[in-house]
């Protein structure tokens, strides 16, 4: 689970075994998890992180998407 960024208590990161999945991350904080789909950005799944919360998250990931796809780009070897 290759860790992309950590933003105050959140840590977003995306699974290895994943690669057949349209680029996406996870985030987690405490025993909260969210899953966001990176292009076009949105929310995939939330286990308990509040509407408030998502709205934040959801902010981060537009303003690291670049980054994000470039990395997970990177990691399963696709070029872009």
């Amino acid at each position: 689970m290759p860790t992309i960024l950590r933003h105050r208590a959140y840590r977003f990161y995306f699974y290895s075994h994943e690669p057949n999945e349209p680029p996406h991350v996870h985030v987690d904080r405490e025993r909260l998890s969210a899953k966001f789909w990176l292009n076009p950005v949105g929310l995939a799944r939330n286990l308990g992180f509040s509407a408030r919360d998502l709205l934040a998250l959801e902010r981060l990931v537009y303003e690291y998407q670049e980054e994000f796809l470039e990395r997970w780009n990177g990691y399963f070897g696709i070029s872009g």
